[in-house]
This record gives structure tokens, sequence and C-alpha cells, in this order.
């Protein structure tokens, strides 16, 4: 579309990109330098995950694409930890990359790679994506950006068969989803297994805490720990889904447990 000036105006598009690179890492640099020459009207934001934690990244997936948006708007993932065949690996070859179009026109597209797309497969099909699996050790830098600079601009011509339902595995059941900056642990739990007000021990590993169930995070004193529908969650075909989240009021709920990671049961039974 023109504009008064007479050049071309193009629709910024919000790129999330999801990857285990650490925090502040070069790799996150390149691929984001990349990005920008293959698809410069896009806004990329970055979110990093432990490395190789698939169900961290599902979960982040998830919660950006299947909430609230603006509709132009790609989430990229890659966690790829190349553990799908423990034979060697030639020409650095890895998980294939695969893309889910939401019914929202959301789209997710990274390599298929445990539970990278388990929170995504009861919305959506997940397709395979038609570029090479291997010729560099750095594929999300080197081969995905030109693929994900179609996604963002609406092209799916690249998109091809729709992976069987047994190639992606379903989520974790109650277990840690992920873990955030304040150490608070997002869980699959949507229920809790005693009614408000009343006291539950969490388990995680070896490692046990008390907690109380309430209609809110905070619904506790200050160093005592809640579980409590958190932040997260999404529309569904059947309604809404609310995740339970451990949260110690003024520390750190993951220390209390022993820094359980995402995909590590996680006990709740009354007291």
């Amino acid at each position: 579309m023109a504009g008064a000036s007479g050049t071309v105006e193009t629709t910024t598009v919000l790129i999330h990109m999801i990857a285990d690179y650490g925090h502040g890492d070069l790799a996150f640099a390149e691929v984001r330098q990349r990005l920008a020459l293959c698809v410069p009207e896009a806004d990329v934001f970055l979110t990093p995950v432990p490395a190789f934690d698939t169900v961290s990244a599902g979960f982040c997936a998830a919660q950006l694409a299947r909430t609230e948006g603006p509709p132009e708007r790609l989430v990229y993932t890659n966690v790829a930890p190349r553990a799908d065949r423990p034979d060697p690996r030639q020409d650095n070859e890895g998980e294939q990359l695969v893309a889910a179009v939401l019914p929202s026109g959301v789209i997710v597209v990274g390599v298929n790679s445990g539970h990278s797309f388990s929170f995504l497969a009861d919305e959506a099909e997940v397709r395979e994506v038609s570029v090479p699996e291997g010729g560099s050790q750095f594929r999300s830098r080197d081969l995905f950006p030109s693929v994900v600079a179609d996604l963002a601009r609406g092209d799916l011509g690249g998109l091809g068969t729709t992976l069987a339902p047994e190639r992606i595995p379903a989520p974790p059941e109650r277990a840690v989803a992920y873990v955030d900056g304040y150490g608070n642990l997002k869980t699959t739990w949507s229920t809790a297994p005693v009614e408000n007000g009343q006291r539950v021990q969490i388990t995680a590993g070896g490692t046990s805490a008390v907690a109380v169930v309430t209609d809110g995070t905070f619904a506790v004193h200050h160093g005592e720990m809640s579980f409590a529908p958190g932040s997260s969650g999404w529309s569904t075909a059947g309604g809404h889904r609310h995740f339970y989240e451990v949260l110690l009021r003024g520390g750190s709920a993951a220390d209390r447990l022993g820094q359980p990671g995402a995909g590590d049961p996680l006990d709740v039974r009354a007291l």
C-alpha cells in the first residue's frame, strides 16, 4: 500500500523467538541479525529457555501464540537437542522443521523436538516445512530465517504433509512447565486436589514443602507458599484453561523445592 510520500508501506510483524542459546548469547544476536536481513519489517523479541528444554519452549510458544495479541505475529522456536536419533548425524542433520497455523492465523514454526509443539497440537495441525534437515551446525541462522520470513508474510506455500499425531507427544501431566525469573513454578495442573484455604504438600524430586491452595498467588502471608491459578493459560475449544502456579511470597519457590526443571513431575496432595 502506497503512503502519502509515494513509498510502499509495510505491515510490522511481531516475531517471538524462543531458543536455548543462553541469555545474551552471541547466537541470539546472529539469528536476530539474519532475521533483520530476511524480514526487515519485523519486530523480534527474544525469550531464552534452558538448554535442551523443549517443555519450556513449547509452553512459552503456546502462551505467546494462543493468547491475545496482534494478528500479525509469528512464534519461532529453536530448541534442537538432536536427541531423536542416537546415531551419528550426517551433515549436521537435526530435527525436522514444522509449523502450526492456529485458527487465529498465528503461526508457530520450529523444529519438532521433544515437547516443542505439545501444547499446540490440540488447537492446530502441525505440518512439515520444506527445508533441508542438514547443511549447517547453525540451522536457525543459516537455513531457517528465509522460511520464517515467508511465513511471516503469509506465504504458506512451503508447508507440506500434516504430521501424524504420534509424532507429537502429549504435554507432561501434573508437572512443572516453566520456571520464571522469580523462581515461580508454572505447572500443567489445571485444578487443585483440595478446596481453597486448605494446605497441601508439594513435592518435586525428593524435596517437599507446604503450600496453601488459594484463588490468587499472593493470597498468603509473606514467607508462605501458594498453589493457585497463575498468570498463564489460554482459550480452548471447550472454554479456557488456566494453569496453576507455585509461588513463594518474598522468595523463590524453585529454590525451596530444590530447583526442579520443566517436565519434572510435581506431586500435590492434601495434608
